[in-house]
This record gives C-alpha cells, sequence and structure tokens, in this order.
C-alpha cells in the first residue's frame, strides 16, 4: 500500500515545511518531497488531499489507567487493550503505556504475563506496561489502595525487569537504591511519583537511575520555601523528565506555565486518563474503590481524585488555549517529549523518513479530523 498526502501543511516534530507530499508505504513514512515533484517520481501514486489542514505526529500518552469504560486494573487482558486502543485513536493517540496502579502481586504477575504472551503489542498501539505502584508513599497515596502499598521483594523486582515494562512509579524514599539499578538495567524508565520525600531524600536517590516524575504536582511533597520537595527537586532537576495532567483540574494552568519555563522540552503531555474517558459513564470501581464521574471530574468516596477523562487531543487544545503554548510546541509535548523521555524518538514522534506513520490531520480550529495508524487511514 503505498500513497500520497498532500495540500497540507506538514508538522515534522521539529518545524512546519510546505508545499511538500508525504509519501506512505505500507507502515512507514518512505519520503517527503516537493509537491511540483510527485508526478514525476509516483506517477501512479493514489492521492490523498488533505485540504491544506495540518499534518503532524500522532499523540503518546504515557499515563493511562483506562478510557472507553474499561481500566487495566480491572481485566488485564488483550480484550481491554483492543478497547483503550480503538477509543485512543478516536482522540488522536495512537501510542501508550497501559497503567496498572497499586495492587497486589498477583495482579501484577498476571499483567507481565499477559504481555508477554502478544506477539506485537504496537498493532494493539502499547509501548510496554506501566507500573504505578505498589512502592509509593502512603500520605501522597491518592487514590491508591493503602492496603496494597508495600515494599516491593526481590522477587517481584526480578520478574518486572525481565518483563515488557516501561515505566515503574515509585516514590524515592521508600526505594532501594538496589531495586532501582535492578530496574534501569532491564531497560525500565524509572518515574519519581506519589512521594512525599524531603528535596534532599529524592534529590540523593536521582543519581541511582531516576529518570522521570509522573504526574507534576499531583501525589507529591509540594514545594515550600523552606522545604523544597519532590516539586523543587523536579523543577530543579537538569535531566528528569516530566509528565503534566493539562485539564485545569490536576493543576492550575498558571502552574503548567511555571512547569514548562524550567523544564522546556522535558515537559510532556499525559491524560491519567480512567474508565469513563470517551464515554458518558458516571461511576466506577477503582481498585475496589467507588468513584464518580461529574462536571468533567473523577473523584473517590474520599474526594480524591482518581484520574481524569482528558483526552490527548483536548490537553493540545487546552496548552494552546489556556497555557499559552504555541501549537507546535503543544504538538511536541504530546508526541516527540514522551517519544523522548522513554527512548522511541528513533521511530515515533516525528514525521520522517523511515518513522512509522502514525500521523493526525487537525484543522485550523485544533480539531482532530483524520488519524492514520501504521499507515492506515483509520478516521
Amino acid at each position: 500500500m503505498v500513497y500520497a498526502l498532500t495540500n497540507g501543511k506538514i508538522f515534522t516534530g521539529e518545524k512546519s515545511i510546505f508545499r511538500k507530499s508525504l509519501i506512505i508505504e505500507g507502515k512507514k513514512i518512505k519520503d517527503i518531497i516537493d509537491e511540483k515533484k510527485l508526478a514525476i517520481l509516483y506517477p501512479n501514486i493514489e492521492i490523498k488531499d488533505v485540504k491544506g489542514r495540518l499534518i503532524a505526529p500522532a499523540f503518546i500518552d504515557l499515563q493511562l489507567n483506562g478510557c472507553g469504560g474499561v481500566l487495566v486494573n480491572d481485566d488485564i487482558s488483550e480484550k481491554t487493550f483492543k478497547i483503550i486502543n480503538e477509543t485512543n485513536l478516536k482522540y488522536g493517540c495512537t501510542m501508550y503505556t497501559p497503567t496498572l496502579i497499586t495492587c497486589e502481586d498477583e495482579k501484577i504477575e498476571k499483567s507481565l504475563e499477559v504481555m508477554s504472551k502478544i506477539e506485537n503489542l504496537e498493532d494493539l498501539g502499547i509501548i510496554g506496561l506501566h507500573i504505578e505502584g505498589p512502592y509509593i508513599s502512603k500520605e501522597k497515596k491518592g487514590t491508591h489502595r493503602e492496603d496494597y502499598i508495600r515494599i516491593l521483594s526481590d522477587e517481584i523486582i526480578e520478574k518486572i525487569s525481565n518483563s515488557k515494562t516501561t515505566i515503574l512509579t515509585l516514590a524515592p524514599e521508600n526505594a532501594t537504591t538496589t531495586h532501582i539499578n535492578k530496574l534501569v538495567s532491564g531497560g525500565i524508565t524509572v518515574s519519581m511519583g506519589h512521594t512525599n520525600g524531603t528535596y534532599d531524600e529524592i534529590s540523593n536517590k536521582l543519581p541511582y537511575g531516576i529518570t522521570m516524575a509522573t504526574h507534576l504536582y499531583n501525589g507529591m511533597s509540594s514545594y515550600n520555601h523552606r522545604e523544597p520537595g519532590a516539586v523543587g527537586a523536579i523543577l530543579n532537576s537538569k535531566k528528569l523528565t516530566a509528565g503534566i495532567i493539562v485539564d485545569g483540574l490536576h493543576c492550575h494552568y498558571a502552574a503548567v506555565k511555571i512547569a514548562k519555563k524550567l523544564l522546556g522540552d522535558r515537559l510532556f503531555l499525559v491524560t491519567d486518563a480512567a474508565a469513563p474517558a470517551g464515554t458518558d459513564m458516571k461511576e466506577f470501581l477503582f481498585e475496589g474503590k467507588r468513584c464518580f464521574h461529574s462536571n468533567g471530574e473523577l473523584r473517590n468516596e474520599e474526594g480524591s481524585l482518581a484520574g481524569s477523562v482528558l483526552t490527548m487531543i483536548k490537553g493540545v487544545q487546552n496548552l494552546v488555549e489556556y497555557v499559552g503554548e504555541s501549537l507546535e510546541e503543544s504538538l511536541r509535548m504530546a508526541s516527540l517529549y514522551p517519544a523522548k523521555a522513554i527512548g522511541i524518538d528513533d521511530r515515533y514522534g516525528k514525521i520522517k523518513k523511515g518513522y512509522i506513520a502514525d500521523l493526525v490531520i487537525l484543522d485550523e480550529k485544533i480539531n482532530l479530523k483524520n488519524v492514520i495508524v501504521k499507515g492506515r487511514w483509520r478516521y
């Protein structure tokens, strides 16, 4: 299958280019050529006119608990992953890390087993598993079940390190350096989150391999001029990447703007979405906790936020409208920067020859018009 996308502006992930045609062959981008040369170089190619719209890299979500009415914690199965993937595609997200929050070892082991049996995860839009907890702080547990928070055993760390896990979120003050090193040696991105650590406690653990922060500002010790806490450690870091939920509920838009000024290209968009995202679902259970969806908010019976109903396209729109970021930079925060954070920017996050053809087509109001997945026109 070979075709050309023409008559559109192309944002490559690095810059915008004009009067170019994008050649797609199979799952990949074959070439980017001058529109005037299309008839000469590809005389019989199928042409798809995008009518002056913007072609950009599709979105990547590194924290997604569920959507479309399903949760990873409820049913760790290929069926669940398919529902999440199909829901994601409607909002421009073609790759994600299914996120498993704090639960018992048996559920973690089952998730590792299910992941191991899926031959081509990328066909389901999956990069790898994101295990969020249980090695976290009880003081900053959020909607995580306190009775499941514990110290991970050497045995389960060994299993996770040799699995299709991409990210593991932990509280640095409660983690051993041995476990951090083991995870890193297994190719896993270790992320700090749900932490009540002091600035010094966290800063002292960062050199051992923690390279990411999970949902900046949320589930972590706040900044104070006498104790900068986890937030201070992240914002003062020169290396940490960080996900942030830009829904206007998890943090003030001004806080997003401040973080962006300090972190630059190390700050990326996540949704932290849960089951009601993409549906009109009003109530759900999250690891046994009753949670409610009202006016765009997800909260449990204790009043804690329990994920979001944010979509990646809405996050991009919020970055432009409320944070004041340029469209190009907002798109990078949804594609290139998360790809870089986990080391898949050699094939995702850019429109470039040889890269996977995961693309979104947007109109002038940043509305999603079309989605191309692995070269296939899906929406």
